[in-house]
């Protein structure tokens, strides 16, 4: 039986939206919210960060995290210091988004039953796109599309709509294909979770800007499963103020 470790990876700088993992969702800082929900699930969690107010904060709240380089090319190396450094002896890893503060409970074990499988090494989410939000939501290139074989193996990723739905006008494409969209939540086997940190950067990433193409060039599979759980992602202020509106609602 499989022991699992979730870890948060959780930096400070952001472009579109500094101090991210601090901002108050619902009074809490949201790396409090996200470790919560997570801990509800995973016997052991802990914060990935390379900033000291982050790993304070953590502290306040009673939760454990590590220290990592500010070197990190992405939340996947991070995981790998992080896991190194807290001595886990965790078969799998669960790699959580910092700014999902309403992450399901039902996201992360669908993740970890993916790993009942023994041949699975790399395993995520996907939802199925709902046709009422229209061509234009698909058509966002930052929301990542997924196509996958019979056996739920990802085939490709891509911020471009895939399956390209031939002989019909594009405003009928959701009407004539099923679509699927990327949750951005991964787990690893622990030994796998090292390799992939070796891997260069390949040129599917690099013309994407999707890490998982690495690891599909690079010859691994990616086991998905299907959530129609609708996340709540906060990349900006302006979802921040989305996200405290959502928890009024839920208290009135």
């Amino acid at each position: 039986m499989n022991k699992y470790i979730g870890i948060i990876p959780a930096r400070y700088a952001s472009t579109r939206f500094p101090g991210k993992p601090l901002a108050l969702v619902g009074g809490k800082p949201m790396i409090q919210r996200v470790y919560e929900r997570v801990t509800e699930v995973l016997p052991e969690v802990l914060v990935a960060t390379d900033d000291k107010r982050i790993a304070e904060a953590v502290a306040a709240f009673g939760g454990k995290y590590v220290m990592t380089s500010e070197l990190h090319r992405s939340g996947t190396d991070r995981c790998l210091e992080a896991y190194t450094k807290s001595g886990s002896d965790a078969d799998v890893i669960i790699n959580i988004q910092g700014d999902e503060p309403f992450i399901d409970r039902s996201q992360l074990e669908s993740l970890m039953r993916s790993f009942d499988d023994e041949q699975v090494r790399i395993a995520s989410l996907a939802r199925r796109f709902d046709p009422q939000q229209g061509f234009d939501a698909l058509f966002d290139p930052n929301s990542v599309k997924v196509v996958m074989d019979s056996n739920s193996f990802a085939l490709y990723f891509s911020r471009s709509i895939i399956p390209y739905v031939r002989n019909y006008d594009w405003k009928k494409w959701t009407e004539k294909a099923e679509f699927f969209t990327h949750v951005g939540l991964y787990g690893y086997k622990a030994s796998t979770l090292a390799e992939l940190c070796a891997l260069p950067q390949s040129p599917l990433e690099i013309a994407e800007s999707l890490e998982q193409l690495r690891w599909l060039q690079g010859g691994y599979h990616i086991k998905m499963s299907v959530t129609d759980v609708t996340n709540f992602g906060i990349d900006t202020p302006a979802d921040l103020e989305a996200a405290n509106a959502y928890l009024e609602s839920l208290e009135k």
